[in-house]
């Protein structure tokens, strides 16, 4: 589904709109509120949920993700539910531990010697034939969807939120930070989104610095669009170019509806 797509920077937005379409609609979103919400704010949150899944599972229905598994040959094993956990990252064995403290003996349970074995690998090994069944049907319990919605908040959703509004930024930068964290983790590599934090801060200071909040972004997304290249199976890069920038220039901030956009050439819409 992936194809290569050139980042585009701050500079060739200018050159294509011209300084008043990229900056003017900017500061007027955020002079406009004084206080804006955060993406922690329910509907914010949905929204979020629903962007990442338009890059992650080519549609709007998050909650329909919660019974997805299959390997996407990225080197990261299985991958599955509203966020991508992964068998080969440990983020899939931390949902199934958590789970199973919640209902002892469930369907997956019996995997967990197994997910840790797989762990930093793409390894199917003690997980085929029966695992991608035996998810469909725990996906099936309450208690499964709600631990997938915990572990969500726990390591990727709530990080990220805290770090956007730390750093002084509003929905849109902190829905920036979250969509990095799903797809890079917060782990130490040169493309972990803290390496990718710290590489924008090379070039741009965040509001809490004293810095520009468009400017800041923008360097931020150059340095994600730069992550994404550095690792074939995130090479195309539209769900920055074609969705996270096109919110910027046209200075939706707040991510306020309707949003519009476009991932790996799909077109989608939040009315």
């Amino acid at each position: 589904m992936n194809t290569p797509h050139t980042g585009t920077s701050r500079r060739a937005l200018l050159a294509l709109f011209g300084a008043s379409v990229v900056a003017g609609p900017l500061l007027a979103a955020r002079s406009a509120s004084a206080a804006p919400t955060g993406l922690d704010d329910p509907a914010k949150k949905e929204i979020a949920m629903r962007l990442v899944s338009s890059a992650e599972n080519s549609s709007l229905d998050w909650k329909a993700q919660y019974r997805y598994i299959e390997d996407i040959g990225d080197g990261r094993g299985y991958t599955a539910g509203i966020i991508g956990f992964c068998s080969g990252t440990g983020d899939m064995l931390d949902l199934v531990e958590l789970y199973t403290r919640r209902v002892p003996g469930n369907v997956l349970a019996r995997y967990l010697p197994a997910l840790r074995r797989v762990d930093g690998s793409d390894s199917h090994e003690g997980l085929d034939p029966r695992f991608p069944a035996d998810w469909r049907t725990a996906a099936g319990d309450p208690a499964f969807r709600q631990a997938q919605d915990d572990e969500r908040d726990r390591v990727y959703f709530d990080p990220a939120v805290r770090q956007g509004k730390a750093d002084g930024i509003g929905v849109l930068g902190q829905f920036a930070y979250y969509d990095a964290i799903v797809m890079h983790g917060d782990g130490g590599d040169a493309t972990g989104f803290g390496s990718i934090r710290r590489r924008a801060l090379n070039t741009a200071r965040t509001p809490a610095q004293g810095g520009d909040e468009v400017t800041y972004l923008d360097a931020f997304l150059d340095a994600r669009v730069w992550a994404m290249e550095q690792e074939e199976a995130h090479s195309d890069t539209s769900r920055v170019d074609t969705a996270q920038r096109v919110f910027l220039r046209q200075g939706n901030l707040d991510l306020h509806t309707p949003l519009d956009w476009k991932v790996y050439g799909d077109s989608y819409h939040i009315g």
